[in-house]
């Protein structure tokens, strides 16, 4: 399957070329610690604006999540699994990604994930599996 690239910004760029390495990072505000996704340039909770990306565990539950059976981009070949991966490093830090490596029957919330990633371009797609 070839993913296509997602469109990388300076805002962005970091996030989806850190799984290069197998490491999933994630927008954090030094000023209170909060984790930030999708990454923006001001925290939301302080105001503050010393945003860096870092490191993460890559485990998460699955929160919601959908079964597509229509292939709505060569990408994907149906069935596939879209869902909203709840990250362990904090209450409501959610991406939006893709279940692999088990039937599409198998996903539930509440589904136990850890992260791998699929190269698109100079990407790297965080996915994630049981």
């Amino acid at each position: 399957m070839h993913r296509p690239e997602p469109p990388l910004s300076e805002r962005t760029a970091e996030y989806w070329q850190s799984g290069a390495d197998g490491v999933l990072r994630v927008a954090r505000c030094g000023s209170c610690g909060t984790y930030l996704h999708p990454p923006r340039p001001v925290c939301p909770h302080c105001h503050g604006a010393d945003i860096a990306f870092t490191p993460v565990s890559g485990k998460g539950t699955v929160y919601s999540f959908t079964v597509n059976r229509y292939q709505w981009t060569p990408a994907l070949e149906p069935p596939y699994v879209l869902a909203e991966v709840e990250l362990a490093e904090q209450p409501g830090l959610r991406l939006l990604t893709s279940v692999v490596g088990c039937p599409v029957e198998a996903v539930h919330i509440g589904m136990p994930v850890s992260v791998l990633f699929e190269p698109a371009g100079d990407a790297w797609i965080p996915v994630f599996r049981p």
